[in-house]
C-alpha cells in the first residue's frame, strides 16, 4: 500500500494559495519503471502543429487536425485501461490500491468529499520540450486531483507545477522531485499550470483522479 502509505505517513498539507498535500514517494519502484518505460510518442518527432500543450491528444481511433497528411491520431498520453492493463501491472496493483475502501475512505476525509460513488482514472503524462499549461481551475467532476513525478533524467525541480493566487500570481512551484507529488480537490479557486520552461529530454508523470464519470475502475 505504498500510495496510502505516503498519505497518511509522507504527506504535508499546506493552506497556501489553496489546500493542498505534497506526498512523497507513493509510487513503488516497479510503477516508477512501468512510467518511466510507458511508450508514449513525441511530437516533436513528426510533422504535426505543436503549440506545446497536450491538447495535441487527438484520442484514440480518431482523425485529428495538426497532422498536416492526415492520419490516425497519436497518443501522447496513456491512459491506463482495461484493454491495456496487461502492459502495467505495477500500475494495476496501484489502481486496486486506490478502488480500496481504505484507500478511498482516508483520501476522502482529507479532501472534504465522498468518494464512496467514484471512479478511479489514472494516465502516463510525458510532456517535452516546448510544454506549457496555461492557469486553470479543473472541472467539478475532478473530486481528486493528483500529479505524481517521475524524474529519472535529472531534469530542473522547477518543471512542477506552478500553483497561483485569485489574481494568478505565481505563489509556488511544487519541485519536480522523483516519486514525489501533490494532490488536492477541485474548487473555483485552485488554480494551476505551469509556465513555459527548459525541458532537456521530458517531463513525465502520472496523473491519478477520483472522478465522478463512468471509467473501467469504479471504487470498491
Amino acid at each position: 500500500m505504498s500510495f496510502l502509505n505516503s498519505v497518511i505517513n509522507n504527506s504535508k498539507k499546506f493552506e497556501d494559495p489553496f489546500e493542498h498535500w505534497e506526498l512523497n514517494k507513493p509510487l513503488t519502484n516497479e510503477a516508477l519503471e512501468e512510467i518511466t518505460k510507458a511508450d508514449i510518442v513525441d511530437p516533436i518527432k513528426h510533422n504535426l502543429l505543436y503549440d506545446g500543450t497536450r491538447a495535441i491528444d487527438g484520442g484514440e481511433g480518431n482523425f485529428r487536425e495538426g497532422i498536416s497528411s492526415g492520419g490516425e491520431a497519436l497518443k501522447f498520453r496513456c491512459f491506463i485501461n482495461k484493454e491495456n492493463s496487461k502492459k502495467f501491472p505495477h500500475l494495476n496493483k496501484l489502481i486496486t490500491e486506490l478502488q480500496s475502501k481504505e484507500t478511498q475512505k482516508k483520501i476522502s476525509e482529507m479532501i472534504n468529499k465522498d468518494l464512496s460513488n467514484s471512479f478511479v482514472r489514472i494516465e502516463v503524462i510525458c510532456d517535452r520540450e516546448g510544454f506549457w499549461l496555461k492557469p486553470h481551475c479543473d472541472i467539478k467532476e475532478k473530486l481528486l486531483s493528483c500529479l505524481l513525478f517521475v524524474n529519472k533524467f535529472n531534469e530542473d525541480e522547477s518543471l512542477g507545477t506552478d500553483f497561483y493566487d485569485n489574481n494568478l500570481k505565481k505563489v509556488k512551484t511544487i519541485p519536480y522531485r522523483d516519486n514525489y507529488g501533490y494532490f488536492f480537490t477541485s474548487g473555483p479557486n485552485k488554480w494551476h499550470g505551469m509556465e513555459k520552461k527548459e525541458i532537456a529530454k521530458e517531463r513525465r508523470c502520472l496523473q491519478v483522479n477520483y472522478v465522478t464519470f463512468k471509467t473501467d475502475w469504479p471504487v470498491d
